[in-house]
Order: C-alpha cells, then sequence, then structure tokens
C-alpha cells in the first residue's frame, strides 16, 4: 500500500492589502500630528515702574525731536553730528543735567537711536522720556 504524500502548504504573507494599511497608518499620522507655529522671540518689553516729575527745571535740558528730523536743545536747533559736543559743554558747565527728551510719534527711530548714540558719546546718561498726559493728548 502505498501512501500518498500530502502536498506541502506554502506559508506566504499575503501583500495585497499591504498599501491599505500604509495608506491608513499615512493617514492616522497626519491627522494626530500637530504642527507647531513659529510663535515668535519671547521679548519682555521694559514697563515704566513709577511716573515722577523731574526735581528741578534748572538741571533739566530739554530736547525735542521732530518728524522732519529737526534737534532743538532748549530751543536752539543743533545739527545732529554736533550733538554730542555741545552736550558735552553742558555737561561740563553743569554735571547734574537731566535730559527731557520729546518725540513726535511720527519721527524715524534711526534719528532717536543717532541722538541716543551721541548723548552716549558725551557721557550725558540721565535721560528722561516725557510722554503728554492723559488730560493734554489730542
Amino acid at each position: 500500500m502505498k501512501l500518498s504524500r500530502k502536498s506541502k502548504q506554502k506559508s506566504e504573507i499575503s501583500t495585497a492589502s499591504l498599501p491599505d494599511i500604509i495608506f491608513m497608518l499615512l493617514i492616522f499620522f497626519m491627522v494626530t500630528t500637530v504642527m507647531r507655529e513659529f510663535e515668535g522671540l519671547d521679548i519682555v518689553l521694559p514697563r515704566a515702574e513709577k511716573i515722577e516729575k523731574l526735581e528741578s527745571k534748572r538741571n533739566t535740558v530739554h530736547m525735542w525731536i521732530t518728524k522732519d528730523g529737526l534737534i532743538s536743545v532748549n530751543d536752539r536747533i543743533v545739527d545732529i553730528n554736533n550733538l554730542g559736543d555741545f552736550m558735552a559743554l553742558k555737561i561740563a558747565q553743569n554735571p547734574k543735567i537731566t535730559i527731557s527728551l520729546k518725540s513726535d510719534d511720527k519721527s524715524r527711530m534711526q534719528l532717536i537711536t543717532e541722538v541716543h548714540t551721541q548723548l552716549r558719546k558725551a557721557q550725558a546718561l540721565k535721560l528722561n522720556y516725557s510722554t503728554l498726559t492723559k488730560q493734554t493728548q489730542l
């Protein structure tokens, strides 16, 4: 008697559903992934700790910067290139000088930065930014 051999079954993994599984995983990760948007730099802006009036007008130099680029120091027009020398002379006469800086809201920030640079060169480090009060604002 002859025994017939049973045919061996091939053990293969079916790859017919593999693309479906890949696309389902791709869609799952696309839906669940959260894209972080750039929130910008963390900037801490300076805040005024207190508001106070200047002690003495005798030790105050009033400086105005217009939107046209003119700089006036105690009602005298000064060129930006001569501002450092002019303020150095003022400080030599009175070392307790405080500069009260007023600027037009449409003046260029580049000009204000140049004024700061000239004042730093003249060692005029006491700087006060003057603002309008709520009553005097237009």
